[in-house]
């Protein structure tokens, strides 16, 4: 396909995402993403965001999200320049839907712990001494609705997941905390098979302790766990609980470690797309292939 091909569809159908070019086409996102890229006939405009996701298998463990494959199939309006005042008025409406979106996933998680907790025998006895964090695309306003399936069962969930991080004081008991844990169990399986819902919860029960442990940005797993830390926003429970975490984080100089690895992803993600931009799909160097077909989710919540 050449990019007069693309030129057509555009005249013909108006302003499309990358996703619509790729049902209308049928090519390959990588090869898409280049002819669009190379044509100067064709405008884009990106909507939302890029925030830093780790990632163990890219170098220096830290990417940009969304990905190019899905920055450009998900989030990237695409035109001709007669078609300007549309290319914008389409990507508004693109800014709105995923407002909406995060927006919606934000008020599901809230219900989703507010009937789970409320169900808990001993939840007064220390409400006061746990709080609810989520996390990911919804803290960035950057939650999409794409069918996907949910790695550890393959059913098909909407989109981007809940991330759910609940942390306890260390005078909580264990058993307590484990019962809690058992009844968000439930509550993911609930969401998950419910067709109402489609819903994944990626979720963590942990104490202060943990926490403190984590805060030491030693290893991977510790540094997933710092990354979340900084960026989540109070979703439930203690708000004491929760500035006390807050304030471990800047303590410890997190927010200072991961500008520096922001730094390094926004470098890397340049360097990939020029490269990929200027090669042969079968001969782009592995890193930078995966950077445009990464694995969207990422590493698990610690």
């Amino acid at each position: 396909m050449k990019a007069q091909d693309i030129v057509n569809i555009l005249k013909d159908n108006g302003p499309q995402t990358g996703g619509q070019l790729l049902e209308r086409t049928g090519i390959d996102p990588l090869p898409l993403w280049k002819i669009c890229k190379h044509a100067p006939e064709i405008h884009s405009e990106c909507v939302g965001k890029r925030f830093v996701r780790l990632d163990r298998h890219v170098e220096g463990y830290a990417r940009l999200s969304p990905s190019i494959r899905r920055e450009f199939l998900t989030y990237t309006i695409l035109g001709l320049e007669e078609q300007a005042s549309k290319i914008k008025a389409k990507a508004q409406r693109l800014r709105e839907e995923i407002q909406e979106i995060s927006q919606t996933k934000l008020e599901l998680a809230r219900e989703a712990v507010d009937s789970t907790v409320q169900s808990l025998a001993d939840w007064k006895s220390i409400q006061d001494r746990v709080c609810f964090l989520i996390a990911g695309d919804i803290t960035y306003d950057m939650a999409h609705a794409v069918p996907r399936p949910e790695i550890s069962t393959g059913k098909m969930v909407r989109g981007s997941d809940l991330d759910i991080i609940v942390i306890a004081e260390d005078d909580v008991p264990q058993e307590t905390l484990n019962t809690l844990d058992q009844a968000i169990f439930k509550k993911k399986h609930f969401l998950l098979v419910h067709p109402n819902y489609q819903e994944e919860i990626d979720y963590i029960v942990k104490n202060i302790a943990k926490v403190r442990e984590q805060l030491l940005f030693d290893s991977f797993p510790h540094m997933i766990a710092c990354k979340i830390l900084y960026e989540s926003e109070l979703l439930y429970g203690s708000p004491a609980v929760f500035q006390k975490v807050k304030g471990m984080v800047e303590e410890r100089g997190v927010p200072g470690k991961l500008a520096l690895l922001e730094r390094q992803a926004v470098k890397y993600r340049k360097e990939a797309e020029s490269n990929l931009l200027q090669s042969d799909p079968e001969q782009a160097d592995s890193a930078f292939l995966h950077l445009f077909y990464t694995q969207e989710e990422g590493d698990e919540i610690c």
